[in-house]
């Protein structure tokens, strides 16, 4: 069990989806900063107060639409800035060059007869006998 937890931990896929996430983690404190600091200055210039703090009274009952108030800013603000994260590597990636697809050359023909894969260079069919040309 350890030498499969050892195989599957060691495949490419592992280690990328491992650095993912972290890479991930850490843009979302970046993002979750710049969305705090940006709650402030909107909440000050605004409303004068926190949003979290904004609420109506209804017949009575106070209804608190300040935190979804908040949460809806914090949706819009996250939503941007990683578009804005994502335009800037797209736009880095437009800049290096794409590397060349060298195509090889051909190893293997189908036999017409048989259907066999055999070798480019046969002259002669292995699984039915056929002269090829």
């Amino acid at each position: 069990m350890l030498k499969e937890f050892k195989e599957f931990a060691s495949k490419g896929n592992f280690v990328d989806m491992a650095i993912g996430i972290i890479m991930g983690g850490a843009v979302g404190a970046v993002v979750q900063s710049i969305v705090d600091i940006l709650m402030e200055i909107i909440s000050a210039l605004a409303f004068g107060q926190g949003l979290e703090n904004l609420s109506v009274t209804i017949a009575g009952v106070p209804i608190a639409y300040g935190t979804t108030l908040t949460a809806l800013i914090n949706f819009v603000i996250i939503a941007f800035t990683m578009f804005l994260i994502v335009k800037a590597i797209n736009r880095m990636n437009a800049l290096v060059p794409a590397a060349e697809v060298v195509e090889e050359a051909p190893t293997t023909k189908v036999c017409p007869f048989c259907k066999t894969e055999i070798s480019i260079e046969a002259t002669r069919c292995a699984n039915c006998t056929s002269h090829l040309d």
